[in-house]
């Protein structure tokens, strides 16, 4: 088996559900797996498409089919059918940063279309949010430009699940965050900010699971091409960050 190449017990999952297969609309891919296998490796490794091995086949070809691919939002699709099977006895939200390389710059804008890239202190940047669910898994995602608050994601994000506790930092602490969660049930374990004048009780033993989206974060970013972002267009990247979310679900 190639480095960073899908188990046959991993394919066996999800290659039911990709464009190509044996049936589906448009005629049978035979090399479904190797694609697959080869857009892991890119983002893996983070070298340009340009520079994929010769075995992955003829890199213009597997990079057009890519975006395709994100267009259709297969892999998101994939990441929501693997998150039904969710541990919701409670859910962890967060958001990370990570640095946009220079080549991501310059997409052309169409219909004021945002590529989620900001400026921030860390230069150009993009941010990741996630929910992450009580084994760790994901199960909701978004982008934004890296300057934008991680609150403004909370309620989007929220409205994809259903989790019994909602753990989040202080940057999620907001009157109206809580009073919807407390209006669908579902418990708010985020810790009052120092200035309220009436701090509200958190459950601390729980939250100390909140440790779970952290995890997730670190291990997405052992994926060179999403530790960096090299990809000009948002739902480009955000299809490949949906891509690594399904090999955790599988691993």
């Amino acid at each position: 088996m190639q480095r960073y190449a899908l188990r046959d017990d991993q394919w066996t999952k999800i290659k039911d559900f990709l464009p190509g297969r044996e049936g589906h609309v448009g005629g049978t891919a035979p090399d479904n797996r190797l694609f697959v296998d080869a857009v892991i490796y890119r983002y893996r490794t983070g070298i340009p498409w340009r520079d994929l091995a010769e075995r992955y086949g003829d890199w213009k070809a597997t990079h057009r089919r890519f975006r395709r691919w994100c267009e259709s939002g297969v892999f998101a699709r994939i990441l929501g059918v693997l998150a039904l099977d969710a541990d919701a006895e409670f859910m962890s939200i967060d958001s990370t940063s990570v640095r946009a390389h220079q080549h991501s710059a310059g997409a052309q804008k169409k219909n004021g279309e945002d590529q989620a890239i900001g400026r921030s202190r860390g230069g150009l940047t993009t941010k990741i949010h996630a929910i992450v669910d009580a084994l760790g898994n994901p199960v909701a995602l978004s982008l934004t430009p890296g300057q934008a608050a991680d609150i403004t994601q909370a309620a989007p994000l929220l409205d994809q699940v259903e989790p019994d506790a909602f753990l989040a930092d202080k940057g999620y602490d907001s009157d109206a965050l809580v009073a919807t969660l407390e209006g669908r049930g579902i418990k708010p374990v985020i810790p009052p900010k120092a200035n309220r004048r009436e701090p509200r009780k958190t459950d601390f033993a729980l939250y100390r699971e909140r440790n779970l989206v952290e995890r997730f974060f670190g291990n997405l970013k052992q994926y060179r091409a999403l530790a960096t972002r090299y990809d000009k267009l948002a739902n480009t990247f955000l299809a490949a960050v949906a891509l690594v979310c399904v090999l955790f679900w599988l691993n």
